[in-house]
């Protein structure tokens, strides 16, 4: 079952997504469409992702930093891992790239719910870059993964918006 939907959700995202999904995804990511890296000759332009080699089970992820986000004119590198019981199971998503976010740890880890209890086998990769994509834009300091960055979100947002842009040019440009 799981390779099915995979190779289903790969399909969908080499042929470009519906246009519902298309303009949620420019809404979050500034333009941008979410197309599978795979067969791609041209990168696209927010968000992309595919399989690591032969293994349909880890693909990696591409996002650009959203325009209007300290993250703008970043490259952040995710790696998915496909558990063999998707899509009844989330998959396992982490920035390799190191970012400074109060839901994204240095580990890569993500806290995001729908990773976690609120996933749903209606959901697919595609919805998950879109909701990373958006949280890039618009953090959840009242769910942190990382209590001192969601500190310094709520309490000293330029010195938060410096340090995450210091960080993007260091680690992602």
């Amino acid at each position: 079952m799981a390779l099915k939907r995979i190779n289903k959700e790969l399909t969908d995202l080499g042929r470009g997504v519906p246009l519902g999904a298309q303009q949620s995804c420019a809404m979050a990511c500034n333009g941008g469409l979410l197309r599978g890296m795979l067969y791609s000759r041209d990168p696209p332009s927010s968000c992309s992702a595919g399989p690591v080699g032969e293994d349909l089970f880890h693909w990696q992820a591409t996002i650009m930093g959203p325009s209007d986000s300290p993250y703008s004119g970043g490259v952040f590198f995710l790696a998915i891992h496909f558990p063999t019981d998707y899509p009844f199971k989330p998959p396992k998503v982490n920035f390799t790239t190191r970012i400074y976010h109060p839901n994204i740890n240095s580990n890569g880890s993500i806290c995001l719910d729908i990773l976690r209890d609120q996933w749903s086998p209606a959901l697919t990769i595609s919805k998950v870059l879109l909701s990373i994509c958006s949280m890039l834009t618009d953090p959840n300091p009242d769910d942190p993964l990382v209590p001192e960055i969601a500190h310094v979100y709520k309490t000293d947002r330029p010195r938060y918006e410096a340090t995450a842009r210091e960080w993007t040019r260091k680690y992602a440009v």
